[in-house]
């Protein structure tokens, strides 16, 4: 078989990790990729959103399956551009994908197909969530306030006050920090507790959960500082009980799988659920329509099945065929990132040390990295690397890791030093 992946960063890079390990696949290919996809697979130099260009590449080189790896080409709809050219796409239609695209539209989907969360209420202008907020929000109370639309994961400001919520809806709204992401505004209610990410396979019909995982937005140590991308994660995340993951399997995911089906909505491909546990009862804040990054590169050194029969099967709308078995050990990863980010930064700095990690003891993953002309690789975005390692528990991999971060050097490189506490605060409370 032959596999386009679609993407640039850690994510893609760990899909193309785990598909290298398949016996079934000759021949990867990415577009674009960067410098450490490039060691395992061929890059292709086309843009993630042009679909005429990628489809023509797909049907002249014979590819067999299409993986979207970012939420922009699904959002655009390229999973039915790519059907209608008769080419095998994994990744939800553009139908599919408004479950990330708006977060109104999944927020109503919720409410219809009695999804646990939490209460919301849309704006699409200013002056009337102004009026909201100053008329019939009480000054010292808690709100959620989101930008509608894609904003890379940076689109939530959590305000403490109707002070800091008029703030932020000028920022969104006025400012437009967010862009285009801001023209529509959700207020939602405030919960507390932990929050946790539980991923599914799904082809419309059937699904399999993964291991829960746990991202870290802020970022600075104890979660303080800007909202980023993700500065690290780790799986399988304890909060994650097996109480909740019954409830999970057998109450939350066959409605939203029954939702799928009435609203007519063709789902193949990755469904990330974003929950908060609140009192040990798990609310969904958020559903994305792929693979989560940095989660996945936690998730994927877990899998034991071969990610190509799991995307065949998906496709086919046969997913209930494979039998997909998970390590019982723990991944942790830490997100090397550039001086200044999520704000400015260098780019272009030269990295060493990328030879010196075994990978039995951490697996480096690429994220903003590029090769120059002379061989070395440079940085070439925010966050740079990812450093994921694999132990028998939790507080072995969280040392294991933090052990190889020292290896690896560039000018300004910044990390959090407390990725996956507070799995261990969970357990010690236990």
């Amino acid at each position: 078989m032959k596999f386009l992946v679609i993407g640039s960063g850690g994510r893609e890079h760990a899909i193309i990790w785990k598909l290298s390990q398949s016996k079934k696949i000759e021949k990867i290919y990415c577009a674009p990729g960067n410098a450490g996809i490039a060691e395992q697979a061929e890059l292709v130099n086309i843009k993630v959103d042009d679909f005429e260009a990628l489809a023509k590449f797909a049907l002249e080189n014979k590819i067999d399956y299409t993986f979207v790896g970012p939420e922009v080409p699904l959002a655009l709809g390229i999973t039915d551009f790519f059907n209608s050219k008769g080419l095998k796409i994994f990744g939800p239609s553009k139908k599919g994908a408004m479950l990330e695209a708006s977060k109104t539209f999944a927020k109503d989907f919720m409410r219809k197909y009695n999804v646990p969360t939490a209460e919301y209420k849309t704006f699409n202008e200013f002056s009337a969530a102004e009026k909201f907020l100053k008329e019939e929000w009480d000054e010292n109370k808690k709100v959620v306030v989101k930008a509608d639309g894609l904003a890379a994961g940076k689109g939530v400001i959590m305000c403490r006050n109707r002070a800091e919520a008029l703030e932020a809806l000028k920022e969104i709204m006025q400012d437009k920090s967010f862009g285009s992401a801001g023209d529509k505004i959700i207020f939602e209610q405030w919960l507390e507790g932990q929050e946790t990410s539980i991923l599914v396979f799904t082809d419309g019909k059937h699904f399999s959960i993964m291991p829960a995982a746990q991202d870290h937005k802020r970022v600075g140590d104890g979660d303080t500082g800007l909202n980023t991308g993700g500065m690290g994660a780790y799986a399988p995340a304890p909060v994650a009980t097996k109480e909740l993951l019954k409830k999970v399997n057998e109450e939350i995911m066959p409605n939203i799988i029954k939702g799928l089906e009435k609203e007519n909505i063709d789902y193949k491909g990755i469904l990330y659920i974003g929950f908060m546990v609140d009192n040990g009862n798990p609310y969904v804040l958020e559903f994305n329509c792929r693979f989560g990054d940095p989660e996945t590169q936690v998730i994927i050194p877990l899998l034991k099945t071969d990610l190509a029969d799991i995307v065949e099967h998906t496709v086919a709308g046969t997913l209930d065929k494979v039998n997909i078995e998970w390590s019982d050990k723990s991944a942790v990863c830490v997100v090397l990132a550039s001086g200044g980010y999520p704000e400015k930064y260098e780019k272009n700095l030269p990295i060493s040390g990328l030879n010196d990690v075994k990978e039995d003891e951490a697996v480096i993953f690429h994220a903003g990295t590029k090769r120059a002309d002379d061989g070395n690789i440079l940085t070439s975005g925010g966050r740079v690397l990812v450093l994921t390692s694999v132990a028998a528990d939790i507080k072995s991999a969280i040392d294991k890791v933090y052990k190889t971060v020292p290896k690896i050097k560039f000018d300004k490189m910044h990390y959090r030093k407390d990725i996956a506490q507070r799995a261990l605060q969970w357990i010690n409370k236990k």
